[in-house]
C-alpha cells in the first residue's frame, strides 16, 4: 500500500495578491515565492470565502462558506457538526501539527485548532514553542499562565465591545501589540516547523499534516532596513513618511475603519512601501522553508486567508467589503505527482483547499454522500489543473459579515460613515467567467469584469442587465442556502425570487 503524502498548508496572513512579484508586481517583493511558483501551479483567480481571519480559516478547515459554518465573529465556536481538516486527517492516521503567528487562530476558544494533536502559538502573552528551553517547573508555570490568565483575557477582549474600544487607544496600541506578540514571530515559526518536520520523520513516523500561519504582512509595519533597501530604499530617507507610518501604527482604529477623509498620495505610498518591505522580509524566511521541504515530496499549498485595504475604495483593513484587494488572493499548489509550472485562469474558491488536501491523502470526510461538500474529488484543486471547472461549476463566492466590534467602534468614532458606507450590512459576491457581481444587504453594488478591471472602477450592471440578473439569481440561491452549482440546481434565472427581479427593475437594470 502506498504511503499517503506529507502535506504542508502555508497561510500568508493578510497578503495582497497584487503586491507579489509572483503575480506581476513590479517590485521584487517575493523572489523566493516566485522561484517556488515557477515549478508549481499558480491560480490566477483564487477567491477567499471571507474578508478576515476567523471566517476565512474556518472555511479553509471545513470546506464551507461562512454562511454555512457560521463562524463570523472572533468568539464564535465552530460547530461539532462540521468536521475539520485536522480532525479528518488525524482519524485517517496522520500526525497533525499547527504553528500559528495569528492571535485569533489558536489562543481564542473558537475551535479552529480542533483535530490538531499539537498546536503552537507564536502570538499571545506567553508564546509556546515545540522545543522550549528552561526547567520543567518554568515550562509548567508558563503553560499554567497561558491557560489560566492569558487565554481567558484574550477571549474576553474578543467578546467585549468596550474592551475592544479601550484597546484601540493610540497610547496603548504600541504596548499591547508588543506585549502579546501581535504578529507572532515568523523566523521562530519557520525554524520550529523545519526542526519538527525533521524530528518527526527521523523516527519513521506517520504521514504528517502541518499548518503554518505567518503574519508578517499584517499591521503594524516595522520592516527591517534590509527589506526596505530591497524594495523601497527611498522610504528610509523620508522622515515625513516614517513619522506618518509610526503614527498610523499606533492608531489601530485606523487599521480597520474607512478613512475619515482622503489620504494624500504620499501617505498611501508610504504605507504601501512599508507593506511591500514586510512582504519581502517574510518572503526571505518563507524561502528557507520552501527550499528545505520541497525536496521532501510533500504536497505544499500556499495561500493568503485574505488581503488588505490601503485606502482603496475608501476602505482600510479587512473588516467590511469584498473588493478584489481583500478577496482576490494568491494560491499556489505544488503537487509532486502533477505537472507544475503552469497557470490556472478560472475562478476557484480557496475553501477548496479542504477538498484538495483530502483528495491528495485519499481520505473521504465523514459526511453524508448527498452533501455537496463530501465530493472531495470533484472539488479538489487538482481537478482544476486539468482545466476542469470542477463540481462547483466554475463559481466562487465571497461573504463579508462585518465584525460586531468593528462596527461598534466605527459607530462611536465616525457614525456617519456607518450609514454612508453601509458598514453594518453583509456583503456578498459571486464570480463566474471573469465577471463578479457584488451585493450589499439587498442592494446590487456593482457588476465588474474583474479580469480586465481588477480595480473595480467600472460598474457594468446597467450595460449588461441580463448578466447582472443571472448572477444575482445565483447569489440569491446561494444566500438562501441552496447550491446553485448542484446538478439539480436548475436554470439560474429560474432560481431568481420575484423580489430580486423587482429590485433589478427598480434600479433600471432590466425592464
Amino acid at each position: 500500500m502506498t504511503r499517503p503524502p506529507d502535506i504542508l498548508l502555508i497561510i500568508l496572513d493578510t497578503l495582497r495578491r497584487d503586491r507579489l512579484s509572483a503575480y506581476g508586481h513590479t517590485r521584487p517583493t517575493s523572489p523566493e515565492l516566485d522561484a517556488f511558483a515557477a515549478g508549481a501551479a499558480r491560480f490566477e483567480q483564487a477567491i477567499a470565502p471571507a474578508q478576515w481571519t476567523v471566517p476565512a480559516h474556518a472555511s479553509l478547515f471545513t470546506g464551507l462558506y461562512p454562511s454555512r459554518h457560521g463562524v463570523t465573529e472572533a468568539h464564535h465556536r465552530l460547530s461539532g457538526m462540521h468536521p475539520t481538516l485536522a480532525e479528518i486527517l488525524r482519524g485517517a492516521g496522520y500526525h497533525t501539527v499547527g504553528f500559528s503567528s495569528n492571535p485569533l487562530v489558536g489562543p481564542l476558544d473558537n475551535d479552529l485548532t480542533r483535530g490538531f494533536e499539537r498546536f503552537f502559538n507564536y502570538a499571545g502573552a506567553v508564546p509556546n514553542r515545540p522545543f522550549e528551553r528552561g526547567s520543567r517547573i518554568a515550562r509548567l508555570l508558563a503553560d499554567s499562565f497561558r491557560r489560566r490568565v492569558a487565554r481567558p483575557v484574550q477571549n474576553r477582549f474578543a467578546r467585549s465591545e468596550a474592551l475592544f474600544r479601550w484597546s484601540m487607544n493610540p497610547l496603548l496600541v504600541p504596548l499591547w501589540s508588543r506585549l502579546i506578540h501581535f504578529k507572532g514571530h515568523t523566523a521562530h515559526a519557520v525554524d520550529d516547523l523545519i526542526a519538527y518536520w525533521d524530528a518527526h520523520h527521523a523516527g519513521g513516523g506517520s504521514p504528517l499534516f502541518a499548518f503554518v500561519n505567518l503574519m508578517g504582512a499584517h499591521l503594524p509595519y516595522h520592516p527591517p532596513p534590509a527589506a526596505l533597501d530591497q524594495v523601497a530604499p527611498g522610504l528610509r530617507r523620508d522622515r515625513r513618511a516614517l513619522r506618518f507610518i509610526q503614527r498610523f501604527n499606533a492608531d489601530a482604529g485606523r487599521w480597520a475603519m474607512p478613512p475619515d477623509g482622503t489620504l494624500l498620495d504620499w501617505q498611501r505610498q508610504a504605507l504601501l512601501d512599508a507593506y511591500d518591505a514586510e512582504i519581502a522580509h517574510q518572503d526571505a524566511h518563507l524561502g528557507r522553508l520552501l527550499r528545505r521541504l520541497r525536496a521532501s515530496g510533500a504536497l505544499i499549498i500556499i495561500a493568503a486567508d485574505h488581503g488588505e485595504g490601503h485606502g482603496d475604495h475608501e476602505f482600510f483593513g479587512h473588516g467590511f467589503v469584498v473588493y478584489q484587494e481583500l478577496v482576490h488572493v494568491p494560491l499556489i499548489l505544488y503537487d509532486p505527482d502533477r505537472l507544475g509550472g503552469r497557470s490556472v485562469p478560472h475562478a476557484v474558491s480557496t475553501r477548496r483547499v479542504f477538498h484538495t488536501v483530502l483528495d491528495a491523502a485519499g481520505v473521504k470526510p465523514p459526511l453524508d454522500a448527498a452533501d455537496p461538500n463530501a465530493d472531495v474529488a470533484g472539488l479538489s484543486l487538482r481537478r482544476a489543473l486539468a482545466d476542469d471547472a470542477g463540481a462547483d461549476g466554475g463559481l466562487a463566492f465571497a461573504e463579508a459579515f462585518p465584525p460586531r466590534t468593528f462596527v461598534s467602534f466605527v459607530r462611536r468614532r465616525a457614525p456617519a460613515l456607518v450609514k454612508r458606507l453601509r458598514l453594518d450590512e453583509p456583503r456578498r459576491a459571486v464570480y463566474r467567467g471573469g465577471y463578479k457581481l457584488v451585493v450589499s444587504g439587498d442592494r446590487v453594488e456593482g457588476l465588474y469584469a474583474v479580469q480586465h478591471d481588477p480595480a473595480e472602477t467600472t460598474d457594468l450592471a446597467a450595460l449588461q442587465p441580463a448578466l447582472a440578473a443571472e448572477l444575482l439569481a445565483l447569489l440569491a440561491a446561494f444566500a438562501g442556502g441552496r447550491e446553485p452549482f448542484s446538478p439539480n440546481g436548475g436554470d439560474a434565472l429560474g432560481l431568481a425570487d420575484a423580489a430580486i427581479l423587482d429590485h433589478l427593475r427598480a434600479l433600471g437594470y432590466i425592464e
